[in-house]
């Protein structure tokens, strides 16, 4: 189960479906089959959230993908996140993620803090920290590589490890930055990712 606030908060995004694009559902419904492909053979489902820098969308990728797979309870599912290069996780995403009602700990006060992330009183918390794909904190092969941005998409032709590739990009809420704007979009961002990931979960076939 995941923890109430977010509940509360993904039973409002699950009446928001409508706002996903029919060409957005396409990816969102092939991403979905390899899913349930894996689960269907009874294999671990590794999903490693890619982008430039490991900072924004990547990290809110891989914290939404592990909440839509516990609230719909599908097993054996493991997100991991990661960069072309690494930088650190961005305080701006942090805290538009805790505002959504995750538990945030940070760690360390270095340049790429370790933070943990609670989503679920159940389960223990996904460790974040920004990080390179093929980090060795990460799966390096059966995994699928899920493109965040196009950037990493174009730059990285190959994903090593991968066997599996799915192009699912987001605008960066980077051009934001100290700005009016700024909590208001990385809150829409993270709504956004999440819209999409509670889509694509409730979309697994497990039988």
């Amino acid at each position: 189960m995941v923890i109430k606030e977010i509940e509360n908060n993904i039973i409002k995004l699950n009446d928001t479906f409508a706002l996903i694009s029919n060409e957005r559902k396409e990816l969102l419904n092939e991403l979905a089959r390899y899913i349930s492909e894996k689960v269907k053979a009874g294999d671990e489902v590794n999903l490693n959230f890619i982008c430039t820098h490991n900072s924004r969308r990547s990290h809110m990728g891989q914290i939404w993908g592990q909440t839509a797979a516990e609230y719909y309870g599908i097993e054996n599912v493991k997100c991991f996140s990661g960069g072309t290069e690494a930088t650190a996780f961005n305080p701006r995403a942090v805290n538009a993620i805790r505002d959504y009602g995750y538990e945030i700990i940070q760690k360390d006060n270095s340049g790429n803090p370790l933070y943990l992330v609670k989503y679920s009183d159940e389960k223990e918390p996904l460790i974040c920290f920004s990080k390179v794909y093929n980090d060795e904190f990460n799966p390096q092969n059966n995994f699928a590589a899920i493109m965040t941005c196009s950037d990493a998409d174009e730059n990285c032709p190959v994903v090593f490890g991968a066997e599996a590739r799915f192009p699912i990009r987001y605008k960066d809420p980077k051009e934001y930055d100290n700005t009016d704007l700024e909590a208001k979009m990385y809150k829409e961002r993270f709504e956004e990712i999440g819209r999409e990931m509670l889509y694509l979960f409730s979309n697994v076939n497990e039988g």
